[in-house]
């Protein structure tokens, strides 16, 4: 599975608190849920197009 999120980005925002290496693989597999998901609602409505909706 490729990285989905931005390992900086993360860091930045959560900038009070230390993160641990395996964070990141834990956080990169739920986006890919939660895009696999929204993909999946976007098809039963008929629509190639994934929308903030389907979040």
């Amino acid at each position: 599975m490729s990285d989905l999120i931005v390992k900086a980005a993360v860091k930045d925002a959560l900038s009070k608190h230390n993160v641990s290496a395996d964070f990141y693989d834990g956080l990169n597999e739920e986006v890919a849920e939660l895009l696999d998901d929204a993909a999946e609602r976007a098809e039963a409505n008929d629509r190639k197009t994934v929308q903030p909706r389907d979040l």
